[in-house]
């Protein structure tokens, strides 16, 4: 009987404290959420519309032979970007006159990069870049919140010539897939703390 309630003791000893701790660390959590991290008092966002900033008067070199010009890219990417912001719903995309903060962006770049050959020294996969500059302004203080140039939305897809001749994406698809890769970079850049 004594043995009996010694080790009770001793359990309640052990337990009640690694009982306590795993409490504290449920309660406590790990810091994740799927709020915003910026101030409460931004609520909308104005995207202005993307300007091409490529230059495609600029002379190739092999440097810059994968460079290449697309048209209506900045237009494409003032769309996603938006789409992004109403899909994840921390900043309600509006007028520039009615908006909290104000995105600017300009495309520096646009580049398709091999990364892989095959046996035949085909390109069997790419690589696609959308760089861009961008800028977030607090339009109520004209103030510059933070900016960011060099920011890049990529994806990577294998030409026909890899996998026995069975192409994963076109170059279609995969600006498409790289468009949505720079849209939420961008969103996720603007909700995070500052």
């Amino acid at each position: 009987m004594i043995k009996n309630n010694l080790s009770s003791k001793i359990t309640r000893i052990l337990f009640l404290p690694s009982a306590f701790c795993l409490l504290l660390s449920v309660l406590g959590g790990c810091g994740y959420t799927t709020r915003s991290m910026i101030s409460n008092e931004f609520k909308t966002i104005y995207v202005k519309p993307f300007v091409n900033k490529i230059d495609i008067t600029q002379n190739a070199d092999s440097g810059s032979k994968y460079r290449i010009y697309r048209p209506l890219l900045d237009t494409d990417i003032t769309r996603y970007v938006t789409n992004k912001y109403l899909a994840d719903g921390n900043l309600k995309p509006v007028k520039s006159e009615t908006a909290d903060l104000i995105l600017k962006g300009e495309v520096v770049e646009f580049r398709k990069d091999p990364l892989r050959y095959d046996d035949n020294e085909e390109v069997a996969e790419y690589r696609i870049n959308l760089v861009v500059n961008l800028q977030l302004w607090n339009r109520k203080e004209d103030k510059l919140v933070w900016e960011e140039n060099g920011f890049i939305g990529d994806t990577t897809y294998f030409t026909s010539f890899a996998s026995g001749g069975v192409t994963t994406k076109t170059d279609d698809t995969a600006i498409t897939y790289a468009l949505d890769d720079l849209a939420r970079r961008i969103v996720e850049r603007t909700v995070e703390a500052w």
